[in-house]
């Protein structure tokens, strides 16, 4: 049954407590399957390379879903969709656990694309915020959805990597097992959350079901949806701002464990700091949201790629053993990357009505989680070949490409407004 697309402030709040309700122990069981992926993997192999490998497929597992699972979404709903993920991800979970167990580096790979999967269906989630929100309260659902996210995702790194290893060795099991006990848990606890509580479905409620004139599901194709995004220039900056700023901050954080390993940090330290990186990420989201409402999105990508830049360069002059160091910069990716999330998001969402929110949403976020997979391919190859430092460095300096992109439609509104409107 389809619902008339109504703004109703009751379910609204509901959707959000419940989305809350999963949401927060899912990005626990990613965080802290993804701070535990590269030292496993470098443990496992020896390699660099093949850690950096092993941490992009959280990445690769995302890219390769988020468009079956967006078009899975617009013929059945928001509630199967971000179930169906999850479980999925508790699934990953289990194959990592017994790669650690049984040192597999194959196995490993499988389980992390495994936990990618749910790392989609997170972002995933954000939108699901955002379809019953009033036009003027878009970019602050967004930015709760995000913000709720910080509590589990802040926690897994520091649980995962400090009492669940514990706990691990307490069975008998090596220490890196133990992150990927708690995901699993974690994931399913999400996916029975969602499947029991998120009654109606808010996609159903909002009148996004997609169908044919005989009354079965649309199944638009990806290059229509991509074409569609490319039309429309806000849509354009939209998906470069999010492609950029999850480029950036995964290639940089990827190697970050590893960089501080070569300082003699202990892994509740790593752990730690990562998990501080994901204050910057989350934290500060209803704020970023509001300020994203106030003054626009295309302010708001500029100011996150100047951020961006700042948290990278920090990171380039900072020394393996400077833990302080390592985590301010890593705060301000994290922090710059919430902007450019936020905006893009919202941006992407206002371009589009309500029908063709869904499959352009997937194409965006593909592109977006594929960059992060391939930031994730390169930073392992980049410090192996030359240095971490050189890696944030010119990480950063890509950043500076939202800051043009952003900015040069404010200043040509500015200096020449005849020609064209000021973004919103």
């Amino acid at each position: 049954m389809t619902y008339a697309a109504v703004h109703d402030p009751a379910l609204q709040r509901r959707t959000l407590r419940v989305l809350l309700a999963s949401v927060v122990p899912a990005g626990m069981g990613m965080a802290g399957g993804f701070a535990a992926v590269a030292v496993l993997a470098e443990d496992i192999t020896g390699s660099d390379t093949l850690a950096g490998f092993a941490a992009a497929c959280l990445s690769i597992g995302g890219a390769i879903t988020t468009v079956p699972l967006a078009t899975y979404m617009s013929q059945h709903g928001r509630r199967p969709g971000l179930r169906i993920g999850w479980t999925i991800a508790a699934g990953g979970a289990a194959l990592a656990f017994l790669a650690a167990v049984v040192s597999f580096y194959p196995l490993l790979v499988i389980g992390v694309i495994g936990i990618g999967v749910g790392n989609a269906t997170n972002l995933t989630a954000r939108y699901a915020a955002a379809d019953l929100a009033p036009d003027g309260g878009r970019a602050r659902a967004i930015g709760f959805l995000v913000w709720a996210g910080t509590v589990g995702s802040v926690l897994g790194p520091t649980v995962a990597l400090g009492p669940a290893g514990w706990v691990a060795e307490q069975f008998g099991l090596p220490e890196l097992a133990g992150p990927y006990m708690l995901s699993f848990v974690v994931f399913v606890f999400a996916a029975f959350a969602v499947d029991r509580l998120l009654h109606p479905d808010p996609l159903v409620v909002a009148g996004g079901i997609q169908e044919s004139g005989d009354g079965r599901p649309k199944r638009p194709p990806l290059s229509q949806s991509f074409g569609r995004i490319w039309t429309v220039p806000a849509a354009r900056l939209a998906v470069f701002a999010m492609m950029l700023g999850q480029a950036v901050m995964v290639g940089v954080m990827t190697m970050t464990p590893l960089h501080m390993k070569d300082g003699d940090h202990e892994l509740r330290i790593i752990g730690l700091v990562i998990s501080l990186h994901i204050v910057g990420m989350y934290a500060f989201s209803p704020v970023v949201g509001w300020l994203v409402d106030r003054i626009g999105t295309h302010i708001m990508i500029a100011a996150g790629g100047i951020i961006l830049f700042v948290g990278a360069e920090m990171a380039s002059h900072t020394d393996p053993e400077d833990s302080a160091g390592v985590f301010t910069g890593l705060f301000l990716i994290g922090l710059g990357w919430s902007f450019g999330l936020i905006a893009g998001s919202t941006l992407l969402t206002s371009s589009f009505g309500v029908n063709e929110r869904v499959s352009v949403q997937g194409a965006s976020d593909l592109v977006m989680v594929g960059a992060g997979a391939t930031a994730g391919l390169v930073s392992g190859l980049a410090v192996e070949w030359s240095s971490f430092h050189s890696l944030s460095h010119w990480s950063g300096v890509a950043a500076l490409a939202m800051v043009l992109a952003a900015g040069w439609p404010l200043v040509r509104a500015a200096f020449w407004p005849s020609s064209t409107g000021r973004p919103a």
